[in-house]
């Protein structure tokens, strides 16, 4: 059992939704990042999304990609983002956190070499948004033999076709995405995103968390009322790219997370 098992089991046995919040690590710098990142538990916060910064990302909107630029030129890698996991767990063991990101800087890494440094790292999942099931052989089934779980993304157009495939091998949680676009771009409606949420229920165990599209705490509580709980990024990386401190940062992350744990 992962974190992120373990974390849904005991938001479940206390009949509460999950709040996951989306930042970028290494913006606008490293130390910055690192302590924002400390904030999250405190402020509500069950499940950490940290985005690993791409040159070239492809579902993100100008917020994400800008934060992901902020950190590249702030010196951020691959490794730094570990390093930034490893400071985290020596004051925190128990939330989890998801590394959210492209194949390229893995597959440079070396698939192997990466599993064994993130598990090590106190990493517990990933999303990696430009890798289809047909790909699973590549990192998927890797990942899950390393321990750690492979969240898969669901959209709109992902048909009953094409449903059974994204469910395959996916575990600790099904994302779906509230909205045809990027992230951070039109906003996620209750009334759209329940009928998909029990759509997909209706083949899966697995929670559902909804993200995209999620700006303030009453859409976090309207979400996660017809799902498993809310996902909110560009709204927090927005925060931090207007140069706002840690703890205002968090101040609002909090906000945000009672709103989702009201539904």
């Amino acid at each position: 059992m992962t974190r992120i098992d373990a974390k849904f089991a005991e938001l479940k046995a206390a009949g509460k939704k999950a709040f996951v919040a989306y930042v970028m690590a290494g913006d606008p710098d490293y130390a910055t990042s690192l302590d924002v990142v400390k904030g999250l538990p405190a402020a509500g916060v069950d499940i950490i999304e940290l985005g690993l910064p791409f040159t070239d990302p492809m579902a993100d909107g100008p917020t994400i990609q800008l934060a992901g630029q902020r950190a590249l030129a702030a010196g951020m890698t691959l490794q730094k983002t570990l390093d930034l996991v490893v400071e985290f767990r020596k004051e925190d063991d128990s939330t989890p956190i998801v590394l959210m990101g492209y194949y390229n800087p893995i597959y440079s890494r070396g698939v192997d070499r990466f599993l064994s440094d993130a598990k090590a790292a106190g990493i517990d999942g990933l999303i990696i948004v430009d890798l289809p099931p047909e790909e699973d052989d590549e990192l998927c089934i890797p990942a899950q033999k390393a321990g750690l779980n492979f969240i898969r993304l669901a959209t709109p157009t992902t048909d009953d076709r094409r449903l059974p495939k994204v469910l395959q091998n996916t575990s600790g949680f099904v994302y779906y995405v509230s909205i045809t676009g990027i992230t951070g771009s039109a906003e996620a409606q209750a009334a759209d995103v329940g009928p998909e949420v029990a759509r997909i229920k209706a083949k899966t165990d697995l929670p559902i968390v909804v993200g995209f599209g999620i700006k303030t705490p009453e859409a976090a509580a309207a979400i996660a009322s017809v799902a498993d709980g809310s996902v909110v990024g560009s709204a927090i990386v927005a925060r931090v790219g207007n140069g706002e401190s840690p703890d205002k940062v968090c101040a609002f992350v909090k906000s945000l997370a009672d709103g989702a744990h009201s539904a």
